[in-house]
């Protein structure tokens, strides 16, 4: 079978990872499947497709139309996306031999709703895996506490003191459905959580959906707990484990684990002195840093093939995000041996199993997320011998790329 993956970019943000991921272990299983991307790309069975005057053209475009309709507000430029403008790929070779075209994240100008009713026109199977929320709403990737999407997108929330009926999000609402009433297209979401919310949107209520969660190496993550002495934590201490691309992006909650921290410090002072945080990541605003009220150790981005050696030497993962479609650091830390805590706000339910592979805490709620991480401390260290086999069974390389396998072969 011959498959193409088409994501933004094959090794840039968590969707271009995860997708990378599943043409390598859909190529082991035999199929002949490759990627293309709008970023730069030097690798076998993967191609760029950038041209970078049209590229620059249509990221301009986008930006400015909603710097526009926003109220000229920065700091939510980038929470919403439109698909008016990106590169057209019908034509391209690849495309037209592949028997399934699978679509990934798409924004940014990678492609625009139009090129994407020209793959349509094609005839080909066309699945698409949904990583976060912009694919059931008119313009934003995650809703938050919006309910607007389950009808019409007017007033966005993201649109300042522009949001109007008839905005820029519901406008583009309407282009989704116009194109989803012409398409066959079926839609992959990444967790039960997702699909829950696709299919209580106005877009995609009557939608075909699947759900197969995203590949990760488990193969890499292995239960072998050792100290990081050259971290400089005191081996007496427990390690709590927290990454993310951006700590500080909103979704992540750095400012609920600022809270969470502050409380367990007031109202559980013995728990705080046994604990030391490793975060790791970017951070644009490395002043919040210094509000972790326990005692810390930062050590910003790191390389994919060192994280499992981190995991290792901690001794639980925690996610304060406030929404995750799934939670990849989640998968990474279990499979590694580590206990989980996380607010139950998104995927992560299909993640944790609550009090038997970790602690899900009621939603936003801080006492009971330090509760979670009682609980994840006292756990025995035998008990997370058996964590790296579950991740396998669910997450593995291997076994999502035989759910696809079997979901294009249908």
């Amino acid at each position: 079978m011959k498959i193409v993956i088409v994501c933004k970019s094959h090794n840039l943000g968590g969707a271009a990872m995860v997708s990378h991921r599943l043409m390598v272990a859909l190529c082991h299983a035999g199929h002949d499947a490759r990627m293309l991307v709008l970023s730069p790309a030097n690798e076998v069975n993967v191609y760029s497709y950038s041209n970078k005057l049209r590229d620059n053209f249509n990221f301009i475009a986008e930006r400015l139309q909603i710097f526009l309709q926003n109220g000229f507000s920065r700091n939510r430029l980038f929470a919403v996306d439109t698909a008016r403008w990106g590169a057209d790929i019908s034509s391209h070779p690849w495309v037209k031999e592949a028997d399934v075209i699978n679509l990934n994240w798409i924004n940014q100008g990678a492609l625009s709703l139009r090129s994407i009713k020209r793959l349509v026109d094609l005839g080909k199977k066309i699945v698409w895996t949904m990583h976060d929320m912009w694919n059931c709403t008119g313009i934003c990737h995650h809703a938050y506490d919006c309910q607007r999407y389950k009808g019409e997108c007017n007033n966005c929330p993201f649109l300042g003191f522009m949001a109007a009926d008839n905005d820029l999000s519901t406008r583009v609402q309407r282009l989704k459905a116009k194109l989803y009433a012409q398409s066959d297209i079926h839609f992959v979401a990444v967790s039960n959580w997702l699909a829950e919310r696709c299919k209580q949107s106005s877009l995609m209520r009557f939608a075909k959906i699947s759900v197969i969660h995203n590949a990760f190496p488990i193969e890499q993550f292995a239960y072998v707990h050792h100290h990081n002495p050259n971290l400089n934590i005191p081996p007496d201490k427990t390690v709590l484990i927290m990454g993310a691309a951006r700590l500080d992006e909103h979704v992540k909650g750095f400012d609920l684990l600022i809270d969470v921290f502050n409380y367990m410090v007031e109202h559980k002072p013995a728990l705080a002195a046994k604990c030391h945080l490793l975060l790791y990541g970017n951070i644009r605003n490395a002043n919040l840093l210094n509000h972790i009220a326990i005692p810390y150790t930062y050590i910003g981005k790191v390389p994919e093939s060192k994280l499992n050696q981190l995991f290792s030497g901690s001794d639980v993962v925690i996610s304060t995000s406030r929404f995750e479609s799934l939670g990849g650091t989640l998968v990474e830390g279990l499979a590694s041996g580590c206990a989980a805590v996380a607010f139950d706000s998104g995927g992560q339910s299909d993640v944790i199993d609550h009090l038997e592979t970790g602690y899900l805490a009621r939603r936003h709620d801080i006492a009971d997320f330090v509760e979670g991480i009682d609980w994840a401390v006292n756990q025995s260290a035998a008990s997370r011998e058996l964590l790296n086999s579950m991740m396998t069974k669910r997450f593995s390389a291997q076994e999502i790329a035989q759910k696809y396998i079997h979901l294009f072969e249908e």
